[in-house]
């Protein structure tokens, strides 16, 4: 068997609920370690992926040396937490509890003496003026020191799935086995690389390795939430009351009463989603101008859990909050297994998950074909 044909031997670092694995396995990507530090984490995943439990460890990363994983990584990803770089969160950046356990992942990096020819990180667009962009810069840094040259992404999902959730991505790869599709210098405005990515490579491109790998366009994307949503019968006891309706709808502002009125008095069906925000100290929801969901987050206020609301056709206004199975829908993951974990467990994870369709995407048209150049990536 040739090399070119192996599959491809990856560590998931703050591995989730596993969507990483989901979206890879299918491109001939072998996960053979993973590492989260909540327990609930494992349990979903172990639910969800054959032989997990056997390369699965539950442990702070910080705890986690280059020992702990196995020979032969060509792989490394990281999802490492957002809250001190999201626009939503503290800003307190890779200073701060969560997000700088980026350094954690550098370290490990670091001490593995055969390090991955490729790391895949994602993050939120806060990472990248987090500090005045200090934060990137610094983790950019960091990566070209371990000898990597490094390419920076923005992918919504919503390109793939009827969920908004913009992420940037940082794909390094070994500067000694950059494949020949790799050009240097500062790449074109594309739907990949908008005006703001583009201004990081130009920031950067002089004192650090820098390349890029010119990719097909996005998608278009889903326009609305059809098979997403859980059918329910109008008796089911998780549509809310009409006292609490009411007070749904007395929380509306003027313009999104306005928009409320006007979808409600459509003849045709429509489903929207709803978030709370907090306006001047008072917690109001708010409807989607558009059909589709936004941006999950991890439970635990603001626009965290998100509510459908179907209006029109002349029938009462019916809300209640998205299932599980909806999320796991909008998160690429249709047929996740979800028999770990509580309700809220189940929603958390999905909001601190990867969407499915965008790592595979980027799989197929970067990671495989930088890892296997002469494999064409199946396509599963």
């Amino acid at each position: 068997m040739s090399v070119d044909s192996l599959p491809i031997r990856a560590a998931e670092f703050f591995a989730g609920i596993g969507l990483v694995r989901t979206a890879l396995e299918p491109l001939g990507v072998d996960v053979v370690w993973a590492n989260d530090i909540l327990q609930a984490k494992y349990d979903a995943y172990t639910a969800n992926h054959r032989n997990a439990r056997e390369h699965f460890h539950v442990a702070d990363i910080r705890s986690v040396s280059a020992d702990c994983l196995p020979e032969g990584i060509e792989l490394a990803t990281s999802s490492f937490p957002c809250i001190d770089l999201s626009l939503a969160g503290n800003r307190r950046g890779l200073v701060g509890d969560q997000s700088g356990m980026f350094w954690e992942f550098a370290r490990v990096v670091e001490e593995m003496t055969n390090r991955p020819s490729v790391v895949l990180l994602e993050n939120v667009h806060g990472f990248a003026t987090s500090h005045g962009g200090k934060d990137l810069s610094d983790a950019l840094e960091r990566l070209a020191g371990l000898g990597y040259s490094l390419d920076v992404l923005a992918i919504d999902a919503r390109h793939f799935v009827p969920q908004s959730r913009p992420r940037m991505f940082i794909v390094g790869i070994k500067k000694d086995e950059l494949p020949k599709s790799a050009v240097f210098g500062v790449p074109e405005i594309s739907d990949v690389r908008p005006a703001w990515v583009q201004k990081i490579h130009l920031r950067h491109h002089d004192h650090l390795a820098m390349h890029y790998v010119d990719l097909p366009s996005l998608p278009s994307g889903p326009q609305n939430l059809d098979g997403i949503i859980e059918e329910m019968a109008d008796g089911d006891p998780r549509w809310w009351d009409a006292g609490r309706v009411r007070a749904f709808v007395d929380s509306l502002s003027g313009g999104q009463a306005l928009r409320f009125e006007a979808l409600r008095d459509s003849p045709y069906i429509t489903h929207r989603t709803a978030y709370r925000r907090t306006r001047h100290g008072v917690s109001t929801w708010e409807l989607r101008r558009d059909a589709i969901a936004g941006c999950f987050r991890t439970t635990g206020g603001g626009s965290s859990k998100q509510a459908l609301v179907r209006l029109g056709a002349g029938r009462e206004p019916q809300i209640r909050w998205m299932t599980a199975r909806e999320y796991a829908g909008l998160m690429g993951a249709p047929s996740y297994k979800l028999i770990s974990g509580t309700q809220n467990q189940q929603l958390f994870g999905f909001g601190d998950a990867v969407v499915v369709d965008v790592i595979k995407w980027i799989g197929e048209h970067y990671l495989v074909p930088s890892l296997r150049p002469d494999v064409d990536a199946p396509i599963g």
